[in-house]
């Protein structure tokens, strides 16, 4: 094992969003050794920030799904997917045709930029962006959809993720990568940007072969990544289709189920 990659939400943060004494203490014993501990997940750095100090997490991170990797203390970039703007457009406009009452928003610049619609901030959350929705502000859709993002928002404010992203997929449009994270919307990326392509890309430029890596995940985000991973672990709880991508199970994710698994791999007793 020479690198650690871990989702955050479900799965290496527990229900209130905190990394506990015993998972920081496994990812602790990892970096002595030299391994590298890389989250992997749907947040922007504002995100991370949160849970920074927690996990100590002080080297690159892939955000967005996999669309771009920084490294958290220096900010450089390593690369960044975007997906167009006609892209965004079109999905947003033949979307908007079968389901009326969508509200969409765009990340942008590396995920230091929210452009919101007018009326999201209304139906977020603080824990659905890390981001206050008071600061969200408000801007008309062809403002969203006019320039590219590194990750798209798709929310209804009845309907279920599940249901739109059905409806996305059976639209049948090209040009990008859609998913779920367990957040309350669809996210949708670059064509072909998963977890797992933006993991290759970063295991390449630290010379780290796929078999050296163990990936942990939860949600249908995860699938990609624990499937090229040279080690796939899902955790207690999540949908078959992860279950099925992994090579093992772990306790759930307030049980120190990530914790529970390098430390077996490290030979080291909780």
């Amino acid at each position: 094992m020479r690198l650690i990659a871990t989702d955050l939400d479900g799965t290496l943060l527990d229900s209130s969003s905190h990394v506990s004494p015993r998972t920081r203490a496994a990812l602790d014993a990892a970096r002595e050794r030299g391994i590298h501990v890389v989250p992997v997940t749907a947040r922007q750095p504002i995100g991370l920030r949160a849970i920074a100090a927690d996990a100590a997490f002080d080297g690159w991170a892939l955000c967005s799904n996999g669309a771009y990797a920084v490294h958290l203390t220096d900010e450089r970039m390593l690369f960044a997917e975007e997906l167009p703007a006609d892209t965004i457009r079109t999905l947003a406009e033949a979307l908007r045709a079968s389901i009326p009452g969508l509200l969409f928003a765009s990340v942008r610049d590396a995920g230091e930029t929210f452009v919101a619609q007018e009326g999201y901030a209304a139906i977020a959350d603080l824990t659905d962006h890390k981001r206050a929705p008071e600061t969200m502000g408000g801007v008309a859709f062809d403002d969203v959809v006019s320039a590219p993002s590194v990750k798209f928002v798709i929310r209804h404010p009845e309907l279920a993720p599940a249901a739109l992203f059905d409806t996305l997929r059976s639209l049948g449009l090209p040009g990008f990568e859609a998913t779920l994270s367990g957040a309350p919307f669809v996210e949708v990326m670059a064509e072909g940007v998963t977890k797992a392509t933006g993991l290759a890309r970063l295991c390449a430029h630290l010379g780290i072969d796929r078999a050296d890596v163990v990936a942990f995940g939860d949600a249908l985000n995860d699938v990609e990544m624990l499937r090229w991973a040279g080690h796939g672990v899902a955790m207690a709880g999540a949908e078959a289709v992860v279950q099925d991508a992994a090579d093992e199970s772990t306790a759930s994710n307030d049980d120190d189920g990530v914790a529970q698994v390098i430390e077996r791999m490290l030979g080291i007793s909780a």
